[in-house]
């Protein structure tokens, strides 16, 4: 599993599952073998292109604890994508 080193609580991480899924989340913290993240959503592809929905649509917690064996890879997401997911999940337009 690619994992980049450094994170800290809060920052904007993409992650790809084992079974294909690409996450945009808030880090929060990580085990050996565990990796939490608060307010995912997933991408997806349609009509104008990328964009990001919920990844739980049920889910009753803003904050998930993921096994790092169903995570292929966790990078921080690029500028522009970060950006847009803090507005998207806060509300707040950024500059």
């Amino acid at each position: 599993m690619l994992i980049e080193k450094g994170f800290g609580t809060g920052d904007v991480v993409s992650l790809k599952l084992v079974n294909g899924d690409e996450i945009i989340a808030r880090y929060e913290e990580e085990t050996f073998d565990s990796i939490k993240i608060s307010k995912p959503l997933a991408i997806t592809l349609g009509p104008q292109g990328l964009g990001m929905i919920p990844w739980m649509f049920l889910g009753s917690k803003d904050s998930y604890t993921l096994n790092k064996n169903h995570v292929f890879a966790m990078v921080a997401s690029k500028e522009e994508a970060a950006k847009q997911y803090m507005e998207g999940t806060t509300g707040i337009a950024l500059q």
